[in-house]
């Protein structure tokens, strides 16, 4: 992958229904030039799709958190797929260590957070748990 892959890619990330004018006048390169690079990029599993963001995914929740989960036994799959049901869960990520899960978690309020853990925290299988709130983002993903 080379300068100009590099900058198609993040061109495409700013806005992937750019026109392929568009994209070869920003790059300084032909139309077909970038088609082709595309085409290479996508078949070589660079690029493995294309997504729609939605206005309301890019609103930042009010009350934000990482939930840290320890589980007993084998019921990790069985907590995930009740995780992917809650609403307020953001993201799942599995890690080492003495946690097994943690989650990003988004609410409206306090209140509505306080809810959410308590619906974790009774989950069978969901052995010890600790939260932590965020406060502020000096850098996202």
């Amino acid at each position: 992958m080379d300068d100009i892959d590099r900058k198609l890619i993040s061109a495409l990330r700013h806005d992937a229904r750019a026109s392929l004018s568009d994209l070869a006048m920003d790059l300084g390169v032909s139309r077909t030039t970038v088609r082709g690079r595309i085409e290479r990029l996508r078949q070589r599993g660079d690029i493995v799709g294309f997504t729609v963001v939605l206005q309301e995914e890019t609103k930042t929740d009010p009350v934000r958190g990482l939930m840290l989960i320890g589980i007993e036994g084998r019921g990790t799959e069985r907590i995930i797929r009740q995780l992917h049901g809650l609403k307020a869960v953001r993201a799942i990520h599995s890690t080492n260590g003495r946690w097994d899960l943690i989650l990003e978690l988004g609410t409206q309020t306090l209140d509505e957070l306080d809810e959410v853990l308590g619906q974790i925290r009774r989950l069978d299988g969901v052995s010890t748990s600790e939260t932590n709130l965020l406060l502020s983002t000096k850098k996202a993903g």
